[in-house]
């Protein structure tokens, strides 16, 4: 087992969270090699000591679409994040904010876009899927404007659902499955408390925002069953071009020829993703196919990264095979679960000395500076 913060939140998590909840998150798609690829792939570079290159001097401080961040992470897009901790989306929003970096609201997110984002000190970014319902992404579209999002990101290798067969395991899904979430519920006292009774309401707040009634965690699978659309295409993405005049990020993409269609299309940034190994299981990790993806368009546009990231050394990784920033999904999520918002904050902070420790010994002073010279080239 590969140790790190994330893991012990990640034992926490399961211990306070119902199972389908818990498997929830922790699953991936068919039989989970992609999941499995993403860590394991990560945290098999190596990196590059180097020593007495005076670092007394350390900035972790990058831009990206005219912010300055902190240090190069965002929390990624999680959907239901509202059921891991009361109100969750806010919790996570405001560590986020807290530690200068920004925070990315799901689309299928429990707390809705107008909840969210005045709680918060600075600017978040908004999570769109292509759906058949182009009404619900014009009206989203529409109230992530009015409420000052700054980035929009759009997933867009979610054409179809795949198949997760712990979710009909664990009860999140399947025969009974209501039944099952309520059973769970009474043997999980504190989360009951917290969230399940003190964290109403359950519903998707964005999707009830649009339909104007409760649309909850019951109808959830569902909606976006019906809503998925396989039959998109890059020009069912113009019209949304034309409208988010904010910086636009393609979520989803694996393969050097989807990053150049992503440059035509006019994206401003893409991230190199696979959904968390939860859509097609045998693909590459993303640290696998991140380099050729660099190789192919770094300049042209901005590089971010998922899927497996779980210290502050994987991001130092990944921004050494090429990406600009980082997106943290599971990591953060297993620590709100556990502890909450301050949960989030202290890993946060773990990551953020993880990152000067790896930088401070492999010599780079600056974002600018990790590279491909900061890993140890393959034999």
């Amino acid at each position: 087992m590969i140790i790190s913060a994330s893991t012990d939140y990640r034992a926490a998590a399961q211990r306070r969270l119902p199972p389908f909840l818990f498997h929830y998150i922790d699953g991936g798609a068919y039989a989970e090699y992609t999941l499995k690829r993403n860590v394991d792939d990560l945290a098999s570079i190596a990196l590059r000591q180097r020593v007495l290159r005076n670092m007394s001097e350390l900035s972790l401080e990058t831009q990206l679409f005219g912010e300055t961040l902190a240090m190069p992470v965002a929390l990624a897009p999680v959907g239901l994040t509202g059921m891991y901790a009361r109100r969750g989306e806010v919790q996570a929003a405001k560590a986020a904010a807290d530690k200068g970096i920004p925070f990315t609201l799901s689309t299928v997110s429990v707390c809705p876009i107008e909840e969210v984002a005045p709680a918060i000190s600075r600017p978040m970014w908004f999570q769109l899927y292509v759906l058949k319902d182009r009404g619900f992404m014009k009206n989203a579209l529409e109230r992530a404007k009015a409420a000052g999002v700054t980035t929009l990101v759009f997933t867009v290798d979610m054409p179809t659902p795949g198949a997760r067969y712990r979710d009909a395991h664990s009860g999140m899904s399947g025969a009974n499955a209501a039944m099952r979430r309520m059973l769970q519920a009474f043997t999980h006292p504190a989360w009951a408390l917290d969230v399940g009774l003190l964290g109403k309401p359950h519903d998707l707040g964005n999707i009830s925002a649009y339909r104007g009634h409760p649309t909850g965690l019951a109808d959830y699978i569902g909606w976006l069953g019906a809503n998925f659309d396989p039959s998109i295409s890059w020009k069912d993405l113009e019209w949304i071009r034309e409208f988010w005049d904010g910086p636009m990020v393609i979520k989803g993409i694996l393969d050097p020829d989807d990053a150049r269609d992503a440059i035509r299309f006019g994206a401003d940034g893409i991230v190199v993703s696979n959904h968390g190994g939860r859509q097609l299981d045998g693909v590459l990790s993303s640290a696998r196919a991140l380099p050729a993806i660099a190789d192919a368009v770094k300049g042209d546009l901005k590089i971010l990264a998922d899927s497996g990231i779980r210290s502050g050394l994987d991001v130092v990784r990944m921004i050494a095979l090429g990406a600009d920033t980082v997106m943290l999904g599971r990591a953060f999520i297993y620590a709100l679960a556990a502890a909450g918002g301050a949960g989030v904050s202290n890993l946060l902070s773990l990551i953020e000395k993880e990152m000067r420790v790896a930088m401070v010994l492999t010599g780079a002073k600056s974002i600018a500076e990790i590279s491909a010279e900061s890993l140890v080239r393959e034999l």
